[in-house]
């Protein structure tokens, strides 16, 4: 199954500048990230984003928050954000049967909220290359679990070609020039 534009959203999960130092890689989590981001808006992709506690965790890192308005994003204290009230709701009015899923942590506010839309009935891709954590083996055994329980594990870039499907898309020439380097 390819990832369809027009039945697709994108969530942004947890990347709080006060819990990055730790992540692994962070530089090129956050820059992958990013451009997963400008490629969803680019494809006018609706696109939401958690944020762990944000009252004692603060918010997401500037460089994300940047890209998205300001009522896109969501406080939670669930690690899921199916099981998030303040989350959740918006997800569904969001309508899209499809989740790309990127952010933080992998092995458990990615893969509890990947795992709570299958059980939903979504389809499920979380972005391999836009996912971390602490430990580079948590991100490793979250991939291997996601895969073992049916959740599609995808790189930026097959996110990017699924939604453009074509080369005459008139997004294409943007998306070639600006973020194929």
């Amino acid at each position: 199954m390819m990832i369809d534009a027009s039945r697709c959203a994108l969530m942004l999960i947890d990347v709080q500048e006060k819990l990055l130092p730790g992540i692994h890689e962070k530089d090129q989590f956050v820059d992958n990230c990013r451009w997963l981001l400008e490629v969803g808006k680019l494809m006018e992709i609706p696109t939401l984003a958690s944020e762990q506690y944000p009252q004692g965790v603060g918010p997401t890192t500037d460089v994300l928050r940047n890209l998205l308005p300001e009522d896109k994003f969501f406080g939670k204290t669930h690690f899921s954000c199916v099981q998030a009230p303040d989350v959740y709701p918006q997800m569904e009015a969001v309508n899209r049967e499809q989740w790309v899923l990127c952010g933080m942590e992998a092995h458990v506010c990615v893969l509890q909220t990947a795992l709570d839309l299958k059980a939903r009935g979504r389809q499920v891709f979380v972005v391999a290359d836009a996912i971390s954590a602490r430990n580079p083996l948590d991100t490793e055994l979250a991939i291997s679990r996601l895969r073992e329980e049916g959740i599609r594990i995808v790189s930026r870039e097959m996110v990017a070609f699924e939604w453009l499907k074509r080369a005459d898309a008139p997004q294409f020439k943007a998306f070639s020039k600006g973020y194929l380097q």
